[in-house]
């Protein structure tokens, strides 16, 4: 029953295709390392002037990123001998158990590229057609993404509003017919594949009220590790900077809120030229009383780790007004490049003989977003 149940569940998985599955370690290291561990975040380089190379030889900085297989859900129910015996309601429970547990693996990929993804695009209208795309092509290839293997994943009302704009175009084409009668928009819009979501996301209006940076300076120097007092040298997580602020109403504030800082250019990833647009921050956690914790980190300096991995024009003023983006309550629409989201599925154990008495179906999965790639619309 269990192998009946498991089968196909993939088929099932729609932004969860979005992900690069991602494998976990054997499951005994697992075991030990109580299902967590650290991969390599991708490298930025750095050039210099000239053809002299004395004094440019810096350490290498490579920066990892911890995973934690956290999410855990199962379906189960229990059988009698009599009950063992309905073959076709056993199949239909399997089928309904597989399509929550797809739901519940969509719904956390979902939740964490839309809450968590840096750059975010501010629409005071729903997204309907080709312009809304191609900001996201903008946004990216400003920024240094590569071409290839964007995904854009919409809520059912806005596709099928790009749809309508699609089908009420004067040409005859089977991309306009398609449009018209299946509210189907082709892939390969503005250089993204773009699909439908069954589910939505709302984001509630921030409810900060009028806020600010508090001391100047803040950011977060990238390094391959920290030293602790107790542990020794740990591995670093660089992916966000914990920013001190003073807000009007700060306990309003939440995960998923977005905004800009006055003065805080993004940078081309690559190039590290000003793009003269406001680096986009996400709230991604409340560590401390006035502090936020923010994605992605501001990274700006002179050391070689800095330079690599820099991510704004200049670091935040004390006093530099925070502008909240998310301004009235709307769905989010997601869209993000493959590499930047990784599926890593959870292991277990399944006893020879489990399923006669009673059947669990579990599925674990670690979801993490590795450097600022994954954006909503």
């Amino acid at each position: 029953m269990f192998d009946q149940l498991v089968d196909g569940f993939d088929d099932m998985l729609v932004i969860a295709k979005g992900a690069e599955n991602y494998p976990a370690p054997n499951p005994q290291d697992m075991s030990r390392a109580r299902d967590q561990f650290w991969i390599p975040a991708p490298m930025i380089g750095r050039s210099y002037d000239g053809t002299d190379a004395t004094g440019h030889f810096g350490d290498v900085t490579q920066l990892n990123v911890p995973v934690n297989v956290g999410n855990h859900k199962h379906s189960s129910k229990s059988f009698s001998s009599y009950d063992l015996r309905n073959e076709y309601a056993l199949g239909q429970w399997g089928k309904s158990a597989k399509q929550k547990l797809a739901s519940d693996v969509n719904l956390s990929i979902l939740n964490t590229v839309a809450l968590q993804g840096a750059n975010f695009i501010k629409r005071t209208t729903s997204a309907t057609g080709f312009d809304d795309v191609a900001e996201a092509d903008a946004r990216f290839t400003e920024i240094g993404v590569p071409q290839g293997d964007r995904l854009a994943f919409f809520a059912p009302r806005v596709m099928n509003a790009m749809a309508g704009n699609l089908a009420s175009r004067a040409e005859a084409t089977t991309r306009s017919q398609s449009a018209y009668e299946k509210a189907k928009v082709a892939s390969d819009i503005a250089g993204f594949e773009v699909y439908k979501l069954d589910q939505s996301i709302n984001l509630a209006a921030a409810g900060g009220g009028a806020t600010t940076v508090n001391g100047a300076n803040q950011k977060t120097v990238p390094a391959s590790t920290t030293v602790d007092a107790t542990y020794g040298e740990n591995n670093k997580d660089n992916r966000y900077t914990d920013l001190v602020i003073t807000a009007t109403t700060y306990a309003n504030i939440k995960v998923g809120d977005a905004f800009t800082i006055a003065g805080v250019n993004s940078v081309n990833m690559i190039t590290k030229q000003d793009t003269g647009q406001l680096q986009t921050f996400r709230v991604v956690g409340k560590p401390a009383a006035n502090t936020v914790r923010i994605y992605p980190a501001i990274v700006f300096g002179t050391s070689d780790a800095e330079v690599e991995y820099q991510t704004v024009t200049a670091l935040p003023a004390n006093g530099a007004n925070i502008t909240w983006l998310n301004t009235a309550a709307a769905p989010l629409n997601t869209f993000f490049r493959k590499e930047a989201l990784l599926l890593v599925p959870g292991s277990f154990v399944v006893e020879n003989g489990a399923g006669v008495i009673s059947v669990s179906a579990t599925t674990d999965l670690g979801i993490q977003i590795i450097y600022s790639r994954t954006t909503n619309l």
